[in-house]
């Protein structure tokens, strides 16, 4: 289901600093973060190998998107697949707005999902969702801040997106002016597996499910499988420019680590 957390031109360092929780069932096929080539595009980020999507993905030219879907009781089977979601703004040249205005014709035709477009040249950041079903595509301009992701809209008071944005509020806080070491924040913030009470699950599903989902970190058996969290992801882009990937990731039940830094190029 996926839950980020994100401070946005708002942290003296960094204009972005990103981290995500992908779950997943963990015998889908997955590639590892790498740079892959989409229509001339370079794209850096995890692949879903069963439908040729991205859940976090960034472009050499500093743009970046990352999804997670919305819960609910029954999903459209014959829907598009909400992972090309982030590819499509990747490949584009439209700024955020612009996408997502874009978006809004076609956006019924996947199950329900939350979206962050941005354009860290620009400075310009757009979330977009396609829920509640039957109402307008929900477009806004990101402020400048902290923001917790889960799967419900932006900012939604869950138990396990409100446990997030207080740690991280306070790790950053602990950091204050200097550089954060992402691997000490992914490993005491993203490893939560405190659920939370049964009372104040949203009541969208079965209770049980909820209940093994409402953690920041998922662990749970399935009829179809082991389904929880499969990677976390920390990304930085510093004032400069630079950025950097982290991911930690499960591969046949192992946790391998990788960073992969680069530079945003400039237009010419």
């Amino acid at each position: 289901m996926c839950i980020a957390a994100f401070i946005w031109q708002a942290h003296p360092l960094y204009p972005l600093l990103l981290l995500q929780n992908r779950d997943e069932y963990h015998n889908r096929p997955t590639k590892a973060l790498a740079w892959w080539d989409v229509d001339g595009c370079e794209i850096l980020g995890g692949r879903d190998e069963v439908a040729g999507g991205t859940w976090l993905a960034c472009s050499r030219q500093g743009r970046v998107a990352f999804l997670t879907n919305v819960l609910e009781l029954h999903p459209r089977p014959d829907a598009k697949t909400r992972g090309d979601l982030p590819l499509l703004f990747l490949e584009s040249t439209k700024s955020p707005m612009e996408f997502a205005e874009q978006l809004a014709t076609d956006a019924h035709q996947y199950n329900g999902f939350n979206l962050i477009v941005a354009d860290i040249p620009s400075k310009s950041m757009v979330y977009i969702s396609n829920r509640p079903k039957g109402e307008p595509i929900n477009i806004q301009q990101v402020s400048p801040g902290l923001h917790v992701l889960s799967n419900a809209k932006l900012d939604s008071p869950w138990h396990k997106a409100q446990r997030l944005g207080k740690g991280f509020k306070q790790m950053l806080n602990r950091y204050g002016k200097n550089e954060v070491n992402v691997k000490e924040m992914v490993e005491k913030l993203m490893k939560d597996k405190v659920k939370a009470d049964k009372s104040k699950l949203p009541g969208i599903c079965a209770l049980d499910m909820e209940f093994n989902l409402s953690s920041i970190f998922v662990e749970m058996d399935t009829p179809l499988g082991l389904y929880g969290t499969r990677s976390t992801a920390a990304m930085t882009v510093g004032a400069g420019g630079e950025v950097s990937f982290y991911d930690k990731y499960l591969e046949k039940g192992v946790w391998f680590e990788r960073t992969v830094n680069y530079h945003i190029q400039k237009l010419k």
